[in-house]
């Protein structure tokens, strides 16, 4: 009951009230992703490469995945960072800057067989990953 003529201010605030049963509602309103985020909410950041590590994948695969560890210059978290494609880890050195984003997992959590590992690199030094990989640029000396 209660969806007569003058009903719309109650609609309302029923609405309102029960958005916050669903979990993408309450998550954007208390503004959690950029309370928990390393990133603060913003798509990329950038950072110094602190080391190269290599991460066992997940079952049922067995592999070693390059990445490295970066400090966001922002807010001076370490994050992991994945280093895609092949031999990506000899074109960055540590101390190089990289930009990082998110690697497409689902909610912004970690993709495929890569465990806790949420970002992916992007740029070294100011030039794609993808060109430094397959040698059309060298990359710059900072």
């Amino acid at each position: 009951m209660g969806n007569g003529e003058h009903a719309a201010r109650k609609l309302k605030q029923n609405r309102k009230k029960f958005r916050w049963s669903q979990r993408e509602y309450r998550v954007r309103m208390l503004q959690l992703k950029k309370k928990a985020d390393p990133l603060e909410g913003a798509p990329m950041a950038r950072g110094i490469v602190i080391q190269k590590v290599g991460i066992e994948s997940r079952q049922p695969n067995s592999a070693v995945r390059k990445a490295v560890r970066v400090q966001l210059i922002k807010n001076g978290k370490v994050v992991t960072a994945f280093c895609p494609g092949d031999g990506a880890l000899n074109v960055i050195d540590e101390h190089d800057e990289v930009i990082i984003s998110g690697i497409g997992g689902t909610l912004g959590r970690s993709m495929g067989d890569l465990p806790g590992v949420r970002y992916k690199v992007e740029l070294v030094n100011g030039v794609p990953l993808k060109l430094l990989i397959l040698g059309k640029v060298k990359k710059p000396r900072r």
